[in-house]
């Protein structure tokens, strides 16, 4: 059984067709979204009309959230971007998905952690904003109760996989179309992945036990840097360009 993980499109609609493409090139049939589809100053309604053609299990992120439930006036700069480009359909896709879900009673699916959308599973900050992996005991804390031979989780943008003390694997895929990005939440901090690589993960049952492999796409990265630099969002550009916000 192989089936492919993404996650955190973004509206990045060529990243996504790129991904998509190499899904199909490996062969496989199957695959789970984790959320944050749309929010971006991209293309969010092609992005929109590409995924509710598939017959694509997912599940709503917190941007997704952010999209149904937050007055335009309040959103931030991304998510009022892709708002202002999306049709009640494109809406009411999202709101039909859940915020967490179990996929043929093994691979346990959820946006941040099971709790909160929100939160960092994988990685934590430092005081001054240093992001890095977090601690066993807080990985596992979060996987507790989680019945399931394979978590999945996104959020972060960052590909990890983690195997827990009792053979459980937790895996965020990566991004499949922002790979850099700032936040203020809980403190001021940056993630950069180094790449401006679409990414996503590939997880395989063999011999009853669950591997991942993870998958490095390119594609026209450039094109989508100079739409967010049209677009007066130069961080996104920069990002987009390298993987690198500086």
């Amino acid at each position: 059984m192989r089936i492919a993980v993404i996650s955190d499109i973004h509206g990045n609609d060529i990243a996504l067709e790129a991904v998509l493409a190499d899904i199909a090139a490996q062969g496989i049939a199957e695959i789970v979204n984790l959320g944050d589809h749309l929010s971006g100053p991209l293309n969010a309604a092609r992005t929109a009309n590409i995924l509710t053609k598939r017959n694509m299990l997912a599940i709503r992120g917190n941007h997704d959230r952010y999209l149904l439930t937050l007055d335009p006036a309040r959103m931030g700069p991304s998510d009022r971007a892709a708002h202002d480009e999306l049709e009640p359909s494109h809406l009411a896709w999202l709101a039909d998905m859940p915020e967490t879900l179990v996929y043929r009673d093994a691979l346990f699916l959820c946006h941040g952690t099971p709790r909160s959308d929100e939160t960092y599973w994988l990685e934590t900050l430092t005081a001054d904003g240093v992001v890095h992996m977090a601690g066993r005991d807080i990985i596992e804390s979060f996987a507790a109760n989680i019945d399931y031979p394979v978590i999945l989780c996104g959020h972060t943008h960052i590909p990890r996989a983690i195997r827990l003390a009792d053979g459980r694997l937790v895996v965020n895929p990566g991004s499949v179309g922002c790979p850099g990005y700032d936040d203020d939440k809980p403190v001021p901090h940056r993630v950069e992945t180094g790449s401006p690589d679409a990414r996503y993960a590939i997880v395989e049952r063999t011999a009853g036990d669950w591997n991942v492999t993870f998958r490095c796409v390119r594609y026209d990265h450039m094109a989508m840097s100079r739409l967010a630099a049209r677009r007066n969002r130069p961080e996104w550009a920069k990002a987009l360009a390298t993987g690198f916000l500086d």
